[in-house]
């Protein structure tokens, strides 16, 4: 979100840019290490067939992020639109809740804590629905738009669809945490 709001600042523009690729190197990081360590460790908290989908999912969440910011650079987009914004919000918020229900995992044996972890993963799922509705509507306004440029509406489309799949991978990830909170609560 700091990229796109300061996306006119090509100096801040390139320095956010990086910082979402040296966050994505870290997470491919730690995603090899929980992998190497699933193999050491004889007894895990939850399945290990969990942990492994969920660092794999969390993984590729990052992975979207990068190719985002990416897109939004290579493709150089000339405006940021209000549907990037709210899109990006929403990949935000999408993560955000992401991050809250992960930080629940350790004390799922506390009612609460469960029940507050599926909330957060229904929160996720209404957020995606919401990115949904946003990009099928963005993107319909690309299409009736006769001032936008061809190049710039694919472009647009382009970025509308990858901030919208943040969101998806995001309720892959609640979808696992579902999984674990059922099956171990």
């Amino acid at each position: 979100m700091a990229m796109v709001e300061h996306y006119s600042d090509t100096a801040l523009r390139e320095k956010y840019a990086a910082d979402v690729d040296a966050a994505e190197r870290a997470a491919d990081r730690i995603t090899a290490d929980v992998s190497r360590q699933l193999h050491k460790t004889f007894i895990t908290p939850i399945d290990r067939e969990q942990i492994h989908g969920l660092i794999n999912a969390l993984d590729d969440v990052l992975d979207l992020l990068q190719d985002s910011s990416e897109t939004l650079s290579l493709y150089d987009v000339r405006e940021i639109t209000p549907d990037v914004v709210r899109l990006g919000e929403l990949s935000q918020k999408c993560c955000d809740r992401v991050q809250h229900a992960v930080s629940l995992l350790p004390r799922l044996n506390e009612a609460a804590v469960a029940e507050a972890a599926l909330m957060t993963c229904e929160e996720i799922d209404r957020l995606e629905s919401d990115a949904d509705r946003v990009m099928r509507s963005a993107i319909s306004r690309l299409f009736r738009d006769k001032t936008i440029e061809t190049r710039e509406l694919i472009k647009l489309k382009a970025v509308y669809e990858h901030l919208e799949s943040i969101t998806d991978r995001c309720e892959d990830v609640a979808n696992l945490i579902e999984g674990i909170v059922l099956e171990n609560s």
